[in-house]
């Protein structure tokens, strides 16, 4: 199988090696083939036919063949046709050097673009002896070779060949330079009938005319009138003034209304070769332009205030739960003012909204020192709800107060005279701690304080937030859970372990959500 592999590969890169070959012989025989007909063209060897070009720059006879020259112009094998005896032709238009080059192409299929400027007449030879394919190259030669720096010499130069390509791209170089050259002497050695051209071409591109345009006019006819010459003054000035409108009427025929720009309408007044009639026209048109500018502001101004008043309502619509919020808050601020002015230790509760509720703490903790120099110490709306964050700021405080709102709207919370500590997993026994309900809206339960009975009254270990043993708050002080009556004395009638047990502080036996939770300390 790899002796296969093996020969095969041997075979194809012999069989490359062979086209390489091929290809190199050809490329010779070609490479020689060009030289031998340089040499037959420069030679004088076999020449039966001449050509003469006779000018007033030089005057020079070229030696050819008639069969190279017949098999590969058109013109010469119609001229050559039939007239075997003709052995010269005369030529006045050409100059040696070009003449030399169309001949290069003709021999052995190469021509030289060493100047530019001999582009047009080399052009110009390749149309008379209908060698389309160099007229094609040269062309296309001519047009890569224009630019902003010789647009002008091209243009001129193309009067004799007439070429639409050239011509063409000369006005587009025009056009877009027209403001840095309407001043430039080459614009003012326009003939009239290339400034026609220059106009349809703008026509055609739908352009409008600005007011520079018609004072390049109006400067040109100018210019063209000082030639007037061998004239009295006064028919000089009669006849200047009837040839200027007589031209501006030759070019306002080509005019659109609609390619005029009607900002440079009043100032189009100052030339007198626009007809009133025409100036009217435009008028009416500016007017009927305006007026439908206003209706169209209008009506933007309108969709606008209609765009407005609807991203407005969506906007109040996306901002309502923020008003809510300031709403909520107004309220709120107003229902504190009396405990603010009364008990300015909780200024900054978010939970206590009752000054009846600040009268029972103080009540319950029976503690005035404690009462009038405690401080909030953690919340957890600006704080986090985060147990070790809640640890930082009260663990170590000694007497410390815990409020906490639910999502229902429940208020509870505890209290301890020895306070939390950072040691993981203690418990701590605290006979003067309580814990407390505030607000509970199940059968109008009023606010009462429950003692502690046994076992410990607080728990303290950073994995847990506020623990009261008979209510709990995990390491994100929420879902909350309940069980109350295990260290914690039960209202009368209220058995521990029962539903009414359970949900008595929060609602529900586990699963209820922190609104809020503030810690108070000395």
């Amino acid at each position: 199988m790899d002796n296969n592999n093996n020969n095969n590969q041997i075979e194809n890169a012999n069989e490359n090696e062979n086209e390489n070959e091929m290809k190199n012989l050809e490329k010779k025989v070609t490479k020689n083939l060009i030289k031998d007909y340089s040499n037959l063209l420069n030679g004088n060897s076999f020449n039966d036919f001449s050509i003469f070009v006779e000018n007033k720059s030089n005057n020079f006879e070229i030696k050819v063949h008639k069969s190279i020259l017949s098999s590969r112009s058109p013109f010469f094998n119609e001229f050559l046709r039939g007239e075997n005896d003709i052995d010269k032709i005369f030529l006045k238009q050409f100059n040696k050097k070009e003449m030399e080059s169309i001949l290069s192409y003709i021999y052995y299929g190469n021509i030289s673009f060493e100047n530019q400027e001999n582009l047009i007449q080399l052009l110009e030879i390749s149309i008379y002896f209908k060698l389309n394919l160099l007229k094609e190259i040269i062309q296309k030669k001519i047009l890569n070779s224009i630019n902003y720096s010789n647009f002008f010499q091209f243009l001129f130069q193309n009067r004799n060949l007439n070429s639409n390509e050239i011509e063409i791209k000369c006005f587009e170089l025009i056009n877009q330079n027209f403001s840095q050259i309407q001043n430039n002497e080459n614009l003012f050695n326009l003939t009239k009938e290339e400034i026609i051209k220059f106009i349809q071409f703008k026509q055609e591109k739908k352009e409008i005319f600005q007011f520079d345009f018609f004072q390049f006019l109006n400067n040109w006819i100018e210019k063209r009138n000082k030639r007037l010459k061998g004239k009295k003054e006064k028919e000089k000035e009669k006849e200047k003034g009837i040839e200027k409108k007589r031209l501006f009427h030759s070019f306002f025929s080509l005019f659109d209304k609609d390619s005029i720009s009607k900002q440079d309408f009043d100032k189009l007044k100052q030339f007198d070769f626009f007809p009133k009639s025409f100036l009217v026209d435009i008028q009416n048109k500016v007017i009927q332009e305006n007026q439908k500018e206003i209706e169209n502001k209008e009506k933007e101004n309108q969709q606008m205030k209609i765009e407005i008043e609807d991203k407005w309502k969506k906007e109040v619509e996306k901002m309502k739960p923020v008003f809510d919020e300031y709403e909520k808050e107004f309220e709120l601020q107003k229902k504190l003012e009396p405990i603010k002015k009364n008990f300015p230790q909780f200024s900054e509760t978010r939970i206590i909204t009752e000054e009846e509720y600040v009268k029972k703490l103080q009540e319950w903790i029976n503690d005035n020192d404690f009462f009038s120099k405690m401080k909030k110490g953690f919340s957890a709306k600006r704080d986090g709800f985060n147990s070790q964050n809640w640890h930082k700021a009260v663990d170590g405080k000694g007497k410390t107060l815990v409020i906490i709102k639910t999502k229902d709207n429940f208020i509870f919370g505890g209290f301890t005279q020895v306070g939390f500590k950072s040691a993981n997993g203690e418990r701590i026994n605290d006979s003067n701690a309580f814990i407390f309900s505030l607000r509970n809206d199940k059968g109008d339960r009023i606010p009462a304080k429950f003692t502690y009975k046994q076992n410990s009254a607080i728990y303290s270990g950073l994995s847990y937030g506020p623990h009261f043993n008979d209510f709990i708050l995990g390491s994100n002080l929420q879902p909350g859970y309940s069980n109350f009556g295990i260290c914690y004395n039960l209202p009368n009638g209220i058995t521990y372990q029962s539903n009414e047990a359970r949900s008595y502080l929060a609602g529900s036996y586990d699963k209820w959500v922190v609104d809020e939770l503030e810690s108070y300390f000395i």
